[in-house]
């Protein structure tokens, strides 16, 4: 089940830099779109993984090292994603382990990955428009 939620929010990830990248092709604003697009994909991406840590942590209240209401599993994605790792809430079991390493190496993908995708639409439409759209 968890695999299913995983995979699904992944889809809707990857549907919002869709959506997202064709916003910035269309706009008359584009950096302003490019920072608006990388702001709510990290937000989505995050709040994704929150809400498949607070749903395993509800199905087995010992997948994490303490029971995680949603605000523990926002910070904890949180958390992970800003690699600051504090330690105090730790996946415990392995299907928690494997969740958190996705999100680990989703991280690595979005920062570096969509980051240039993002750059290049934004410089792709400034050309478009003559360059002084910001």
């Amino acid at each position: 089940m968890t695999g299913v939620v995983v995979a699904a929010g992944v889809a809707v990830v990857l549907l919002v830099i869709v959506w997202q990248l064709r916003g910035i092709g269309r706009s008359d604003h584009p950096v302003r779109r490019g920072i608006q697009a990388l702001v709510l994909v990290a937000g989505v991406f995050v709040l994704v993984f929150a809400g498949c840590y607070h749903l395993m942590s509800t199905v087995d209240r010992s997948a994490f090292t303490e029971p995680l209401d949603f605000a523990d599993a926002v910070y904890l994605a949180v958390t992970v994603f800003a690699t600051v790792g504090f330690g105090d809430i730790a996946p415990v079991t392995t299907s928690a382990r494997m969740v958190v390493t996705a999100q680990m190496c989703g991280d690595v993908l979005l920062v570096g990955g969509v980051a240039r995708l993002v750059v290049h639409a934004v410089r792709t439409r400034r050309r478009q428009v003559g360059g002084g759209a910001d």
